[in-house]
């Protein structure tokens, strides 16, 4: 009998959404994010926890470090513009420079994707309770709509699900799409 065990390997807690193809456009624009929040966890599956952390490419990005990247993208955007809360931001930004890539602080994937999923579930609540037309400020960008914040967010998990793509090939070759 073999005393090594098998490294665990990751299956996402999110179930693949349905775009919609024909709604109004809130509903499409939620649609459109439940979609690319599933998307992101997708491209993890059967990796170890090893595999998600490895970096493949010059910069500090992971595939770990994407999930903890847009948890803090959903935190940003959700709670801190359009809930203008005050609570500090997940993993010391804006300070601590990186810390969503750093991968130091001892978390797991299977918990930093607890996070993530709490996040997408507090956004998803926080949008709920608002208009497409009420106005947010941002510090850098100015007053916008939260329209506009969502197709930004979108736009985010767009350019960063390219690039778990990329890594995700890099890692085992996989090339899912």
């Amino acid at each position: 009998m073999n005393d090594v065990s098998e490294p665990q390997t990751f299956a996402s807690p999110l179930k693949p959404v349905d775009l919609p193809t024909i709604a109004p456009e809130r509903e499409s624009l939620a649609g459109w994010l439940d979609y690319h929040r599933a998307e992101l966890l997708r491209k993890l599956a059967g990796l170890t926890e090893e595999q998600a952390a490895q970096r493949v490419v010059p910069s500090l990005t992971t595939l770990h470090g994407l999930v903890r990247h847009l948890t803090k993208v959903e935190f940003i955007w959700f709670v801190a513009v359009i809930g203008q809360s005050e609570e500090p931001a997940p993993f010391g930004w804006p300070k601590r420079k990186d810390g969503d890539f750093l991968l130091d602080d001892g978390a797991t994937l299977a918990e930093d994707v607890a996070r993530y999923v709490a996040a997408c579930e507090r956004s998803r609540e926080i949008f709920a309770g608002v208009s497409l037309d009420d106005v947010c400020t941002h510090h850098r960008f100015g007053d916008l709509d939260v329209r506009c914040i969502v197709m930004h967010v979108i736009r985010e998990y767009a350019q960063h699900s390219g690039h778990a793509d990329v890594i995700r090939e890099l890692i085992d070759g996989s090339t899912q799409s």
